[in-house]
């Protein structure tokens, strides 16, 4: 046991004289030591929140028990003869596709609709080129997460009656 301590004790004296003999060397290891365990922990910490940031933001937009059924994939912007193209063989979505799954979907609390399309709008003068127009039955916006600042939403006899309503955002 006496030999266990003697040898422990030596190594401690003879690391602490050549600490005290290269000083220089000594704190410049020192440095080098905190600096990377700190740059280990800043990433470590930036991933980290980075990852929580998007799960999120994707919790956010898209609902972490959302699905969406649409007539094709989305792949960006293509212009209108490619998307016809592209689209011929599917078959397109309509009203009574909605309702059946909105009947029969016994695990869905909220089945929405939603069609979207691009066109050029004017009022009073100032236009709108290519603006994105959205038509939604009236629980997107709690399907969605979404508020509205000013106003109201859509109501469900609105879109039953198809008046002519929207909501600018």
């Amino acid at each position: 046991m006496k030999a266990f301590i003697s040898f422990y004790s030596d190594a401690l004296k003879i690391a602490l004289q050549s600490i005290f003999a290269h000083k220089l060397r000594a704190f410049l290891t020192l440095i080098g030591i905190i600096i990377g365990v700190a740059s280990v922990v800043v990433v470590g910490a930036s991933i980290s929140g980075l990852n929580t940031y998007v799960v999120e933001r994707v919790t956010k937009v898209l609902g972490s028990n959302h699905f969406m059924i649409a007539r094709m994939a989305f792949h960006g912007r293509l212009p209108d003869e490619e998307f016809e193209r592209v689209n011929r063989r599917n078959k397109r979505l309509n009203w009574d596709d909605y309702e059946w799954v909105r009947d029969h979907c016994r695990s869905c609390t909220e089945v929405g609709a939603g069609v979207q399309g691009q066109a050029d709008l004017r009022q009073e003068g100032i236009e709108f080129p290519s603006a994105l127009i959205f038509g939604v039955s009236a629980n997107m916006v709690d399907i969605e997460d979404k508020t509205i600042a000013e106003g109201r939403f859509v109501s469900a006899d609105e879109v039953q009656r198809s008046a002519l309503v929207c909501v600018l955002g």
